[in-house]
């Protein structure tokens, strides 16, 4: 019995050994390291241990400071009920918390956070490049809408950071565009007119919320055609008498 016992507890010894081998523990950056404990109470339940993925959840090894900053940052983690799209909430985390974790993740390998440069962007190629690519889920005015399965969200809260993160990333049933796709140049472009859909110019007066021809059409149906009809009898009732 002794020999039998001895060996199981070398085999015990050498797996534990070998399963804290593979394991990258507590980092040793002191903003890393509080990550690392902010991980456990936040994030382990779905994602598991060493940040590894598990049923519901996956890996975020790999997917560097980049997704981190942004799932964190928009509020879509963490997720409050499991299956549900991500949406915008308020921030649970503070900004340190925040920055903590996305430096624990950092370690984990992956892309950083971008840094985008709008103000070298151009308004009409960032216009083209978003009708082209986005408008289809977010409409061109960039106000959100409709697809199976989901609702993409309107963009006027997205900063330009979150907008480029979002686009290399690809959140949800949104596609992942590569810089061979996008370039960062182009990028640059459609930020620019996200930015320019938050705060547009009214040339012609009120806007309707730059929904395009169906409120519009709204308007001339209900509003500008019914007037027109009063105006009518009112002038005819006018020369009758």
């Amino acid at each position: 019995m002794r020999p039998v016992l001895t060996i199981s507890i070398v085999v015990a010894f050498l797996l534990a050994a070998g399963a804290a081998q593979g394991s990258p523990g507590t980092p040793k950056r002191p903003l890393a390291a509080r990550g690392y404990h902010l991980y456990g109470q936040y994030c382990l339940r779905c994602h598991g241990g060493n940040a590894a993925g598990a049923r519901v959840a996956p890996s975020l090894r790999g997917v560097g400071a980049l997704a981190a900053d942004f799932y964190l940052r928009t509020g879509y983690m963490p997720l409050q009920h499991l299956g549900q799209q991500p949406r915008r909430q308020p921030l649970i985390l503070s900004d340190g918390q925040i920055r903590a974790l996305v430096a624990y993740i950092a370690t984990l390998g992956g892309p950083s956070i971008p840094k985008p440069q709008p103000w070298l962007g151009n308004v009409s190629q960032g216009l083209a490049l978003f009708t082209e690519h986005c408008a289809g889920c977010h409409q061109v005015v960039a106000q959100g809408g409709y697809v199976t399965g989901a609702l993409p969200p309107p963009l006027d809260r997205a900063t330009p950071v979150q907008v480029a993160e979002a686009v290399r990333i690809g959140p949800y049933v949104m596609p992942r565009f590569s810089q061979h796709a996008i370039t960062n140049r182009q990028l640059d472009s459609i930020i620019r007119y996200v930015e320019f859909t938050k705060h547009p110019s009214r040339p012609g007066g009120w806007g309707l919320g730059f929904l395009g021809p169906v409120p519009e059409g709204l308007v001339t149906w209900f509003l500008a055609i019914p007037a027109l009809l009063v105006l009518c009898l009112l002038l005819g009732r006018r020369f009758r008498s």
